[in-house]
């Protein structure tokens, strides 16, 4: 992972840091560093997440997903860090047939289902607790939806959970492949690790190069504690110090089309992560080029509290675009679209920069298996420093508990739960008026 703050500066845009401030800053990061390689060393919960590169068995999933080997499409059944990872590393590696119930919008479950050719699908059910409510409703309908096309749904499942709960329960009767989640890994930050590699595992992708690209980030064995020196510490900083300046807005814009489920992962991984205590940074998710002629409209030209990050590969592969004897269009022809996407690109940066708005280019080599796991790692150890220097506990998420526990008191759930009678306490002003 490359990282460019020279649009973040003081002397480019406003809000800015300046490299003074920066280099003041540099001190509180080595500090922060100290503190995160003490929780990897001592396999603390959360920075356990740093060690997945490493731990993570690539063989073993390989091994549970082989009876898999000729299904035509893959449906991850999960929600939050239990599908974003994964829809994240397989849209990124361009893995067709594979799809994501994250939610239980029963219009959108009803459509995949009838989509699918259940016949030729196999699903990964993912859950740490195994008590996930949606999970395991949709886990429930897709079970349904096999079991009436005539399909054994035991044959067809890989379950990816913790050692205990109602879904390790499930999977030891039926004798179903099963993975763990890693300990000590909140949801959010375990794309590494069977969470979001069984996926792409049974689309026969590379997963080995996700784990090798994420793990070359501590290929000299130790993460340098500068931020002039570890690109993630760059951009982790920066974004703490524009933030502190008045950046309480981030958007996240890849200029390649297989990254905008990454844009929503990083979404909930900064938002999750961060939101606490007063503090935390909007993120918001755009996509280049086509936002450039909606969304940059505010970035340019409306209130000075967003950052842009741009995201993109160094290498794409091509795609020629015809030449023309229409001369109002003979400057395209003979040239192809990587070419005109890295002009947008750039237009774009140059333009948030004459407007004086900062932003943070960061790039990688090329969008392959490597290429995606340097860029997962380097965005949880970026969200993890910011953690460090807000001061805040990044790897939980009490108000997230919060609305689940409401959640499953309306339902009925088995158990106590006050949550839920703050529902019944709504304030109403209906427009038009309720009778």
């Amino acid at each position: 992972m490359y990282v460019d703050l020279g649009n973040g500066l003081a002397s480019v845009a406003s809000p800015g840091v300046s490299r003074e401030s920066l280099e003041r800053l540099d001190e509180r990061v080595a500090r922060a560093h100290e503190r995160i390689e003490r929780g990897r060393k001592e396999d603390e919960f959360g920075y356990a997440a740093f060690d997945l590169p490493h731990v993570t068995d690539a063989s073993e999933i390989e091994a549970a997903v082989a009876p898999f080997d000729a299904s035509d499409a893959v449906l991850t059944v999960g929600i939050g860090g239990s599908a974003l990872g994964a829809a994240t590393i397989a849209e990124a590696l361009d893995l067709a047939d594979t799809h994501v119930l994250d939610n239980v919008d029963p219009a959108e479950v009803r459509s995949t289902l009838a989509d699918l050719d259940l016949g030729d699908t196999v699903f990964h059910v993912v859950s740490r607790s195994g008590t996930t409510v949606e999970t395991l409703a949709n886990f429930l309908v897709v079970r349904e939806a096999f079991e009436s096309a005539g399909i054994d749904w035991t044959e067809r499942v890989v379950v990816t959970t913790g050692e205990e709960g109602p879904l390790r329960e499930l999977a030891d009767r039926h004798d179903l492949p099963t993975l763990s989640v890693p300990e000590g890994v909140p949801g959010r930050f375990s794309a590494l690790s069977s969470v979001g590699l069984v996926p792409a595992a049974i689309r026969g992708a590379d997963i080995e190069g996700v784990l090798a690209g994420a793990a070359a980030n501590t290929a000299r064995g130790e993460i340098s504690g500068s931020l002039f020196e570890t690109p993630a510490y760059a951009y982790g900083a920066a974004t703490y110090a524009l933030a502190e300046r008045g950046a309480t807005v981030d958007a996240m814009m890849p200029y390649a089309e297989d990254l905008e489920s990454f844009a929503e992962w990083f979404a909930q991984l900064w938002a999750e992560s961060l939101g606490k205590d007063g503090l935390g940074q909007i993120s918001l998710k755009a996509v280049g080029a086509t936002d450039q002629h909606s969304q940059l409209q505010l970035y340019r030209a409306g209130p000075r509290n967003v950052m842009v990050t741009f995201v993109r590969p160094r290498e794409r592969p091509d795609c020629a675009i015809p030449e023309t004897d229409f001369e109002a269009l003979s400057y395209l022809g003979g040239g192809d679209l990587g070419t005109l996407l890295d002009a947008e690109f750039e237009a774009t940066e140059a333009s948030l920069a004459a407007a004086g708005r900062p932003s943070v280019r960061v790039e990688i080599d090329r969008l392959d298996a490597r290429g995606i796991g340097d860029l997962l790692y380097g965005m949880e150890l970026a969200c993890v420093l910011v953690g460090e220097l807000m001061g805040i506990e990044t790897f939980t998420q009490p108000a997230v508990e919060w609305g689940k526990r409401a959640a499953r008191g309306l339902l009925g759930a088995e158990g106590d739960f006050p949550e839920a009678e703050a529902v019944g306490e709504k304030s109403r002003l209906a427009v038009p008026p309720e009778e």
